[in-house]
């Protein structure tokens, strides 16, 4: 009679960070690696979404209440993973916030809270928790379609996300004597709790998602689950890859035209 084998799960053993990890997705790359046997900590800010968070993700996630833009939450968020992971293998730097306004509309408010979050948040998230990165580990960031396409009431957020990409790039090389790996993923229209405008109403997220559908060449949303996917394989399967952008937006960025 053979021998019955066992084949451990994916991410057994396998520790992560992610920031913004309580809906869309965030939430879905943290399950992913949940099921696939990985301890991970989730942070975000709303309770809501926290208390949600905690239930659907269960026992194998510490899921906190952590302010991106606050240096000092960042500073508890390195002191947490070190006590409950020790050694992490990956940080998805996930979390963002995106206003949309033209730009004879952007408040100082509005533009601080994105370069805040987005960018200064990021940095030093980076900053922060590389020490506590395995050699051998690995960042992802999200950026976006965004930053490449000049798409109007985007200002700000566009060149948030443009700055992460460059922020990426240069810690891939500083890395590298550690080979510690770090790239990007750029999501185009995907379907999350807000579609990535907090404070859109109703109406206007139908208007969006309608306009997402009709100008990206496959003609629908990408899901959480895509772009998690796409995070996982960089964090994990790519190991000879690093300062690299992959997009995840339906060919929205890739200059494809939908086939009349």
């Amino acid at each position: 009679m053979p021998a019955i084998t066992h084949t451990p799960p994916p991410y057994s053993g396998r520790t992560a960070v992610i920031t913004g990890g309580t809906i869309g997705i965030g939430l879905a790359t943290a399950k992913a690696l949940v099921a696939g046997g990985a301890r991970v900590v989730v942070t975000g800010r709303n309770e809501d979404n926290l208390r949600a968070a905690r239930e659907e993700l269960g026992p194998g996630a510490h899921v906190v209440r952590s302010d991106t833009a606050d240096l000092g939450d960042i500073d508890a968020l390195a002191a947490l993973a070190g006590e409950r992971l020790g050694r992490v293998d990956l940080v998805f730097v996930n979390a963002g916030v995106a206003t949309l306004h033209p730009f004879q509309d952007v408040t100082e408010d509005d533009y601080d809270r994105q370069f805040d979050v987005n960018t200064k948040g990021a940095y030093f998230t980076m900053r922060r928790l590389a020490p506590l990165v395995r050699d051998g580990g690995s960042f992802v960031l999200t950026t976006s379609v965004t930053v490449g396409s000049g798409t109007p009431g985007m200002s700000v957020y566009s060149g948030t996300k443009a700055a992460l990409r460059s922020f990426a790039q240069v810690f891939a090389a500083e890395l590298l004597p550690r080979g510690v790996r770090v790239n990007t993923v750029s999501p185009g229209f995907i379907r999350t709790p807000t579609l990535g405008a907090v404070d859109a109403t109703e109406e206007e997220r139908a208007a969006f998602e309608r306009l997402g559908d009709a100008v990206t060449p496959m003609r629908r949303h990408g899901t959480s689950e895509e772009v998690a996917a796409a995070v996982l394989f960089l964090a994990f399967e790519a190991t000879f890859t690093t300062g690299a952008d992959l997009a995840v937006d339906g060919g929205l960025g890739q200059g494809l035209s939908h086939p009349a």
